[in-house]
């Protein structure tokens, strides 16, 4: 889903680029990045995954006072963003890093770790770009070779994992980041094909994933490589570790009432906007922040789901597209804004309002 109201569709260096969900990601942060000058003076945000700019470019354009940090892991994206964002150089710090890599950026920009910014955001999952780049192995429409990793400088690849991982930790990996019901009899074929041949494209995968998953199955339940490969992508770059490591740094980084927010494509299994994302922690926000989750966003044509914000059956086979935004804001004890104006605050959290009443 595409958040059509102040959406960005200009072409960045030949990508074509619509940021998703802007509208609602600028309500959760706007109060937050204005409190002290509507034009975003004194204020910091960090654009955590960076991509093409589409975001950022938004932010820095509403809020002309806006101080901008901006973080992605693959080097040619920050390539394209930088060329797309030159006439906001003067305010922007750009970081080559992986969004676990908030303190190290904050250091690079001459700010403390902590309490130094005022709003933050998360855009998580696979950009379009990396999609249409044929060579880099996320599409499975595709055949290419098994990359998938959004920093191509560095890691294992997806025919590494595919090549070595056992029987085990192949079946665990799609059943827990892709969610695929024949785990088991995938990693299998996988073992058994890869003893004659080792896996060196998408093509031979997608052709396994086939076989593998019964034809009633593939008739309703989409692609039938769609979850293989979100589950390899997830493993490659270590998005979930990754994950858990950047929300306490986030939370850290940002000051009292102020706001993180997060775009997500599959919000029950990457969201960054609750405990949740924690190991052994419960899935409400984090003591001192309030938090705001509308679950998956009514004008996709999906439903909320039940009080968990785990989608219904329909929404879940089409669940690559984004249709989730949450956000945390945090808060002294008792509630209270360092303001003083503790329930407009508390209310603005929950409706994504700002402090004049348009929002």
């Amino acid at each position: 889903m595409v958040d059509h109201e102040g959406e960005d569709s200009s072409p960045a260096d030949g990508f074509g680029h619509i940021p998703v969900l802007l509208h609602r990601a600028d309500e959760l942060l706007g109060p937050a990045l204005t409190v002290n000058d509507p034009q975003g003076g004194g204020a910091v945000m960090i654009d955590a995954t960076l991509g093409l700019g589409g975001h950022s470019e938004h932010f820095l354009r509403t809020y002309p006072q806006l101080r901008l940090i901006a973080l992605d892991r693959d080097p040619h994206a920050l390539e394209i963003a930088g060329g797309r964002l030159a006439p906001f150089a003067d305010r922007i710090t750009f970081v080559h890093t992986r969004y676990d890599g908030i303190e190290d950026a904050l250091a690079q920009a001459g700010l403390p770790a902590q309490e130094s910014v005022h709003g933050i955001l998360f855009d998580l999952g696979v950009s379009s770009m990396q999609l249409d780049e044929s060579d880099r192995g996320f599409a499975y429409s595709i055949d290419a070779p098994l990359d998938m990793r959004m920093d191509p400088t560095t890691g294992i690849t997806a025919a590494e994992v595919l090549n070595t991982y056992s029987h085990g930790d192949l079946a665990r990996i799609l059943s827990t980041y892709g969610e695929e019901r024949f785990a088991g009899k995938i990693a299998s074929e996988i073992v058994r094909q890869r003893a004659k041949e080792p896996f060196t494209t998408s093509a031979a995968l997608v052709e396994l994933l086939y076989r593998s998953i019964p034809a009633a199955t593939r008739r309703t339940g989409g692609h039938p490589a769609k979850r293989t490969f979100q589950a390899l992508r997830v493993e490659v770059n270590g998005e979930l570790d990754s994950l858990r490591a950047a929300v306490p740094a986030a939370l850290d980084a940002l000051t009292v009432g102020d706001a993180s927010c997060s775009c997500r494509t599959n919000p029950w299994k990457t969201g960054s906007s609750s405990r949740k994302s924690l190991p052994g922690r419960s899935r409400r926000a984090p003591r001192g922040f309030l938090s705001n989750c509308r679950g998956w966003d009514r004008s996709s044509g999906s439903s909320h789901g039940g009080r968990s914000g785990r989608p219904s059956r329909k929404s879940k086979r089409t669940h690559d597209q984004p249709r989730c935004v949450c956000a945390l804001q945090k808060e002294l004890p008792g509630g209270r804004r360092h303001d003083g104006s503790g329930e407009f605050h508390r209310d603005a959290a929950r409706a994504g309002g700002r402090p004049d009443g348009r929002g």
